[in-house]
């Protein structure tokens, strides 16, 4: 019988491993098939508190993850929960087949990338189509090639400036006429004479499945209805996220976009339950929101744990 189960490894994840792990309750971390969450595709981390040069995202949930291993933390890595039953005294779970059971769970399953949903994109995903630039901009299949980024927010921005590192040219196509990053990271798009952005217009479809790979997409602007052919070496999708929640789905309240819904503080409607960070988070979606979140779900669940013992 565990007393703290976490599932997710990324920052609300990992901080709630380090509170429950500093109050001796040896929780255990399951990392999921991504191990230490969407932060790992970021090249440069440079609004989190304490690193006024940056820290590559990799690296800060590497030292979060020894943190919380020092401290007593118990990490199954690449490990992901199959099913979880709420209905009951401890909560049960299966992780890679084998049955669990805990006094308490915190969930912190995050968030992942939205799709296009467009002809040929699953056709051609990882033959050309990529949610991650920093994982996949440095293949020799975009080097010195005309690659196209979809977004407009500051995930968009910061994936095309990586991708000039490599890329002939990037272009970066919005639905809008502005972008919806942060001025400062806007600013420095813009500013890059390798980004060229592409306004009003969106993705219909990747070409070419019949060759097995990328070799261009097909646009259309939104204003004029015009379609047009874009020939590229690969699509870099940057539209948002969706919050891992399904497996939770008829368990625990989630609003229409499939954020979960807290009772209070971290709290669900099932006691000994709680929640943190992205999954729970359609407004700031910041990783030290998200570790704050994790922090206060510790602190519940440690108090929840102490409760049940007085």
């Amino acid at each position: 019988m565990e007393n703290v189960v976490i599932i997710g490894s990324g920052c609300a994840g990992l901080t709630a491993a380090i509170y429950t792990a500093r109050a001796n309750l040896s929780p255990l971390l399951i990392t999921g098939a991504t191990p230490g969450g969407l932060l790992t595709t970021t090249s440069i981390v440079e609004n989190f508190p304490g690193f006024p040069e940056g820290i590559d995202g990799t690296e800060l949930m590497m030292r979060m993850q020894q943190q919380a291993e020092k401290f007593g933390a118990q990490v199954r890595y690449g490990s992901s929960v199959e099913s979880v039953d709420l209905s009951g005294n401890p909560i049960k779970l299966v992780v890679d087949g084998e049955a669990l059971e805990t006094k308490t769970l915190i969930i912190a399953s995050g968030a992942g990338h939205k799709h296009l949903d467009v002809p040929g994109e699953h056709e051609l995903e990882k033959k050309g189509v990529t949610y991650c630039a920093t994982c996949d901009g440095a293949l020799p299949m975009f080097r010195n090639q005309p690659v196209v980024v979809v977004g407009g927010g500051d995930s968009a921005c910061e994936e095309a400036n990586y991708l000039t590192r490599f890329a002939s040219v990037v272009y970066l196509v919005h639905r809008r006429d502005t972008l919806r990053a942060s001025k400062i990271m806007a600013d420095r798009t813009l500013a890059n004479p390798k980004i060229k952005p592409i306004w009003d217009s969106v993705v219909t479809e990747v070409q070419d499945v019949r060759t097995g790979k990328v070799t261009g997409v097909k646009l259309n602007n939104l204003k004029t209805g015009a379609d047009s052919d874009l020939p590229c070496a690969g699509l870099f999708v940057a539209i948002g996220h969706f919050p891992n929640s399904q497996l939770f789905k008829g368990q625990l309240a989630l609003d229409e976009a499939g954020y979960f819904v807290l009772s209070k503080g971290a709290a669900t409607s099932v006691p000994g339950v709680f929640v943190a960070g992205d999954c729970a988070d359609s407004v700031y979606r910041q990783a030290i929101t998200a570790a704050g979140m994790g922090c206060a779900a510790a602190i519940e669940a440690e108090r929840y744990l102490a409760a049940l013992e007085a």
